[in-house]
């Protein structure tokens, strides 16, 4: 089966921001002209200044098209520094679209600002840049979780459809206003199968919809991110939590408190590895 093809429109949106996008044109090309060229694309969306560790995920471009078939390291190095540090990898493959598997490390970014990076793979090193801001615009780990009502088939808020996935989930039968810290774990999954600019959504559903059976303790709910199918207005709930991108998956604890979130893309292995934890926790 040949790789799948990299449009320009997903290139730009995987990235997160025009504006990041154009910091990585100057260093290394919006999009690759030649048909060997290596591109890393951001999918982390919400990077932003900690003493903690933090998830950056990235796939990689081959030409114009997705590539993860081989291993990679990446290097930062904050802004006004010098310093440089190597970070390894972890490729996660299964449960993502065929040829997307993406690329995960774990750095610490002490620093808001813009930082250079750089793509170690295939004997080759390509600059990239990672756009970390001073606060994050999402709710991080620690905090508490918007209490704001989802979706139902009896009050759609305004939502229509309230599941894009053909056939529609299961998980739309619980408002998220019921069960935030009700003494209950929460995971919710934000994600638009039909209109997912990274063609992520549909996939890491599917993936939820496989195991959440294996979890009775834990509220299951899906929320959409927009309020109809020309995704242009954002769903009530979505501008509660203040996201700006999909898919976003967040595991709550019974107290209320966000303990757990993966952005851009996952597949079941870190899903799975976050409701364990939210489980014992």
């Amino acid at each position: 089966m040949s790789e799948p093809e990299l449009s320009r429109r997903t290139f730009i949106l995987a990235t997160g921001s025009v504006a990041l996008v154009a910091l990585s044109a100057k260093v290394a090309g919006a999009l690759p002209t030649q048909n060997r060229d290596i591109s890393p694309l951001v999918l982390s969306s919400d990077l932003y200044a900690s003493p903690l560790p933090q998830r950056l995920v990235l796939a990689v471009a081959v030409g114009k098209k997705y590539d993860s078939s081989s291993p990679a390291k990446i290097e930062i190095q904050a802004p006004e520094s010098s310093e440089t540090k190597v970070l390894d990898t972890k490729l996660y493959r299964s449960g993502l679209p065929q040829g997307r598997g993406v690329y995960v490390s774990e750095p610490v970014l002490p620093t808001a600002g813009i930082w250079k990076a750089r793509l170690i793979t295939r004997g080759e090193k390509v600059p990239f840049v990672l756009q970390v801001q001073s606060t994050p615009i999402g709710p991080s780990v620690g905090t508490l979780a918007s209490k704001s009502a989802s979706p139902t088939p009896s009050e759609t808020m305004g939502v229509n459809p309230i599941c894009t996935r053909e056939p529609p989930c299961a998980l739309h039968k619980t408002s998220l206003d019921t069960v935030i810290g009700t003494g209950k774990p929460v995971a919710v999954l934000f994600a638009t199968p039909a209109l997912c600019q990274s063609q992520y959504c549909g996939p890491v559903l599917n993936e939820l919809l496989k195991i959440y059976k294996k979890y009775p303790e834990i509220t299951f709910v899906h929320v959409e991110i927009y309020k109809s199918n020309r995704g242009v207005e954002l769903s009530p709930t979505v501008e509660a939590w203040g996201i700006e991108s999909e898919p976003w998956f967040f595991t709550v604890d019974g107290a209320g408190t966000v303990v757990g979130r993966l952005d851009g893309a996952f597949g079941r292995e870190e899903m799975v590895k976050q409701l364990n934890a939210l489980q014992s926790n």
